[in-house]
């Protein structure tokens, strides 16, 4: 039979130990809304999380924050201390009420924190 004269038109795939290893991705990077899967949802949770950062904060976060901590607590107060339905309701109002500024303060200076640090433009903008 005749030599054929066509030349190969992929390389031979594989190593010594006959393992075939994908090459990668040779051309340009996807943008986050043609990437899926894992990989794009990763990369959409990291936009979201910059633009949550990126807000200043607010009262009414800080109650829903609040709210949700003094529930908590008047959970384990109920379950852990064995508290009266009066003490729990009282450790949740005290709770409520201290907890708000305390989470809106707290907001806010990571908010002036976090926009000194990208108006300086060094070290990390976006922290984690």
């Amino acid at each position: 039979m005749a030599p054929t004269k066509r030349k190969r038109q992929t390389k031979h795939r594989g190593n010594a130990a006959g393992v075939v290893e994908s090459r990668g991705r040779t051309g340009r990077k996807p943008t986050a809304a043609e990437k899926s899967g894992k990989a794009g949802d990763a990369a959409r949770a990291k936009a979201k999380r910059l633009d949550r950062l990126d807000r200043p904060a607010t009262w009414s976060g800080a109650f829903w924050r609040a709210l949700v901590a003094a529930m908590v607590l008047a959970l384990l107060s109920g379950l852990v201390l064995k508290a009266t339905p009066g003490q729990t309701v009282a450790y949740f109002a005290i709770a409520l009420i201290a907890y708000t500024p305390v989470s809106y303060y707290t907001d806010r200076w990571m908010y002036m924190r976090r926009q000194r640090r990208k108006a300086k433009g060094g070290g990390k903008a976006a922290p984690r």
